[in-house]
Order: structure tokens, then C-alpha cells, then sequence
């Protein structure tokens, strides 16, 4: 009701990741001029540690009790002096509908995202009720969401996908939304049985947990009839998975600044296995070259989009944002090609991208091949320097067994009749974790500030 609440009022949302830890929170409210701040009871000791720091007047700190887990002899702390607690706001005023006295244009923000922070400081990326209007009619159309539906989803409510493209197009559609606080890999299986889910949003991360359990074949999934992945590339061993027990995931491409560019039709998930999809509805996707050319199909260049659905900009950053879209069009940063059909491949990001004896290579195209080996359960793959080859690639390896160690060797071995040698790792490093974004992805800012230094 807040985001909602908001919205109607012209004013701007700003959704914080509850795993932040207080400068970086403080960060983001400083860097949002934040007027108003909404937390309940499990981030009163966080909020209380950086208040003074921040631009939110004393009275505008507002403390919803009873938001968080609650826990057996656990005592809720009351509302803080220096806060307004939000029942009471409620109580005070009338139910009847507010009059609004400004008017809210298409064009108006409605809320400022945050990126991963991947690189740097995050930034805020500012959507708009257009954006949020059209991006309703996008979802609801690739999904045919209806009142009849029943939606289960696993999404964090701070990025963009679980706001955007889950929560508020399913409200828009009058479906039934479940998404629990946590995620739990068995607790999701059993609730498209229990709820009898029709459509099934989940990262793709999540989707290998839930394979993992064993779960889906001991439950009934037959009322599911779309399947929607995304957060990373998603190997051709999930889509098997997830095939052979008739729950059909669909894949798609999007960003905080442009969620859902793409999506792959039903109907092609094994035919184009690999690709992203072709553009969304009123969404104009391209390959360009680093003159700004166009690219015939075949040809790697940069993703760049055009629509109604692309952000209005970063947040009080510019120069950034004139960097980042130009001349209405939006550059992705990541690369890809467009086969002869109009279908779109992601190759990687253009950041990530490292050149080994005079050879472009790219680690998302190594890593999508690694995580079919069969002792593989996350990798990912940065440049390192070396004396020889200039770079070469170290390959960071969770494994599916805890404690197993998989040589280089075995790695050499595995790609040899599948990629050209000189994309191969130089190296693994075997790791329990990865370090990840709140959105499972991995930091790979974290992995080259550790390691990039190292030769091998």
C-alpha cells in the first residue's frame, strides 16, 4: 500500500535492499534525498545507527511494527521516540479516497532502483508511470495473466523484477500473487501443489535449487503453464530438467533500466535453445559497432534498445546518463548478435570480455558450457594477466559435491571438443561460494579486485 499509496501521490519510491549493511543504506537515502523512511522492526538497530547521518527529518522516520520474522520469547521492540509509527498515521485519517490535488504525468517517476552495484556504487535508475504502464501490458501479454491465475514467485521486491515485472503486473491482472519472505527450494515446489500455481516466476539460480531437491518429481505441477527464468544465463541442462517434467521456462533479457527487452516464445525454448527472444512490444532491439553502425545478423556488437519501457535516466548522475542513452536509444553494455530469424544471443558483457594471444574471449560463453559439467554448480570466469598470452582465463568453481576439487585438467579435458583451445581457463580456483548480488548474480568487480593480479 505504500507503493501504491505513493504512486497516486506523484511522490517517488525507493525500494532498499534489506541485506545492505548501514553505509551502504546510507548511501543510497543520501544519495535519494530521501524525505520519508519506512522500516519495521528488524531494521530498527540498522536505522538508529546511521539516522543522524541522513537527510530524513526526525518526524518523517516511519515505523511499521510487526513487519518482520517473528520469533518464539521474542519481544518487539516499541516505536522509537525519534519515529512515527505507522498504524497510528493510519488510524488518524479517513478511509474515504484521498483528493489529489496535483496531477501525475506519464512521464512523472514513480520510483528510483538501484543497480546491482556490480561495479562502483550503485546507481539509481529512474522509471517512470509510462514505463510502468507499458511494462503491465508487456508481462501481462507474454504471460496472458487473468483473475483466474494463480502466480508463484520468488523475487526480491527491491529490484526491478520482483516490483515490476512480477508484483505489479499481477495485481494489474487481478491473479493471485504468492511470494513467501524467504526463499526455501522445497517450500516453493510445495506451493505450486498447494496453491495450484499456473504461472512460476523464479531467478534461474533459484530454478537449479529447486531441480536439486528432487521436489518437482514428487509433486503434481500440471495446473503450471508458463515458466518464467531469468537473473543469468541458464544452462541447457536446467531447460532439459525442467522440459522433461513438462514445466516449459521461458527465458528473456532485460535490465533495472529496461526489465523485460526480450523474451523467448514458448513454442521455441528447444528449437532456439541459447537465445534470449526476440523484442518485446514496443521495444526496438539492434546490434551496433563501437562506431554506432548497425550490424547485420551473424555479427557481434553491442545490444542497444529503444522504446517507451527505457529508464528516464540515472539519478542525479548526468553524464552517466548521457553516456548510457543516446539520442533516446539505450546502450546495454552487453554484447550479442541477432541471427537470421531476428533472434537475439547474449555473448556477454562487454566489461567482462578479455583478449588472450590477440583473441577476443568471452567468459559467459565458457561458463553457460562449464555448467553442464556434471560436477559443476556455479562458475564464473575472469581475466588474468600472464606472461605469454597476455591474459588467460581463471575459472572460480563451486562444486556440486562439498570439499571436491576439479583439476584443470579435467576442465581442459571436458571443453576440449567443445570450444577453441584458446578460450579454455589457465586456471580453476575451487570456492565453497560465489561472492553474489542480491539478484544471483555474481560479483565479478569482487573476483577481479581479489585475483586479477595473480599470474599464473
Amino acid at each position: 500500500e505504500i507503493y501504491f499509496a505513493t504512486a497516486k501521490l506523484g511522490g517517488i519510491l525507493v525500494p532498499l535492499n534489506w541485506r545492505l549493511l548501514g553505509p551502504e543504506l546510507e548511501y543510497q537515502l543520501n544519495d535519494c534525498e530521501a524525505r520519508f523512511l519506512f522500516f519495521h522492526d528488524s531494521f530498527l538497530g540498522s536505522v538508529d545507527l546511521i539516522r543522524s547521518r541522513l537527510k530524513v527529518e526526525e518526524d518523517k522516520f516511519i515505523y511499521l511494527k510487526n513487519g518482520g520474522p517473528q520469533f518464539p520469547g521474542f519481544t518487539l521492540p516499541d516505536c522509537p521516540e525519534w519515529a512515527e509509527e505507522y498504524k497510528d498515521i493510519v488510524a488518524e485519517h479517513r478511509t474515504t479516497e484521498p483528493v489529489i490535488t496535483e496531477s501525475v504525468l506519464l512521464n512523472d517517476p514513480i520510483a528510483i532502483v538501484y543497480t546491482s552495484g556490480v561495479t562502483g556504487n550503485p546507481k539509481g535508475a529512474v522509471l517512470s508511470h509510462e514505463q510502468t504502464f507499458f511494462k503491465n501490458f508487456q508481462i501481462g501479454t507474454y504471460t496472458g495473466s487473468n483473475p483466474d491465475d494463480v502466480i508463484i514467485a520468488q523475487m526480491p521486491l527491491f529490484h526491478s523484477g520482483g516490483l515490476f515485472i512480477v508484483a505489479t503486473p499481477c495485481l494489474n491482472s487481478g491473479s493471485t500473487l504468492v511470494m513467501r519472505r524467504g526463499f526455501d527450494p522445497n517450500e516453493f515446489a510445495e506451493d505450486i501443489q498447494r496453491y495450484r500455481g499456473t504461472i512460476v516466476f523464479a531467478l534461474t539460480t533459484m530454478w537449479k535449487m529447486i531441480v536439486d531437491t528432487g521436489k518437482l518429481d514428487e509433486i503434481d505441477v500440471s495446473t503450471v503453464r508458463c515458466v518464467v527464468g531469468g537473473g543469468e544465463r541458464t544452462p541447457a541442462s536446467l531447460i532439459e530438467d525442467l522440459t522433461k517434467r513438462g514445466l516449459h521456462m521461458q527465458q528473456g533479457f532485460g535490465q533495472t533500466e529496461n526489465s523485460a527487452m526480450m523474451v523467448l516464445p514458448k513454442d521455441d525454448i528447444l528449437r532456439k535453445m541459447g537465445s534470449i527472444g526476440k523484442p518485446g512490444y514496443f521495444t526496438e532491439i539492434w546490434i551496433e559497432d563501437k562506431t554506432g553502425k548497425k550490424l547485420p545478423p551473424g555479427e557481434i556488437g553491442e545490444i542497444v534498445a529503444k522504446g517507451p519501457t527505457v529508464m528516464s535516466g540515472y539519478w542525479n548522475l548526468p553524464e552517466i546518463t548521457a553516456q548510457t542513452i543516446v539520442n533516446g536509444v539505450l546502450h546495454t553494455g552487453d554484447l550479442g548478435y541477432m541471427d537470421e530469424e531476428g533472434y537475439f544471443y547474449i555473448v556477454d558483457r562487454a566489461k567482462d570480455m578479455y583478449r588472450s594471444g590477440g583473441e577476443n574471449v568471452y567468459p559467459a560463453e565458457v561458463e553457460k558450457i562449464l555448467l553442464n559439467h556434471p560436477g559443476i554448480a556455479q562458475v564464473s570466469i575472469i581475466g588474468v594477466p600472464d606472461d605469454r598470452w597476455g591474459e588467460v582465463g581463471n575459472a572460480f568453481i563451486v562444486p556440486k559435491q562439498k570439499g571436491e576439487i576439479i583439476e584443470i585438467d579435467e576442465i581442459r579435458k571436458f571443453l576440449t571438443d567443445k570450444l577453441a583451445k584458446y578460450k579454455h581457463p589457465a586456471k580453476v580456483t575451487m570456492m565453497t561460494e560465489l561472492p553474489l548480488t542480491a539478484t544471483m548474480k555474481v560479483k565479478k568487480s569482487e573476483l577481479k579486485k581479489k585475483y586479477a593480479d595473480f599470474k599464473n
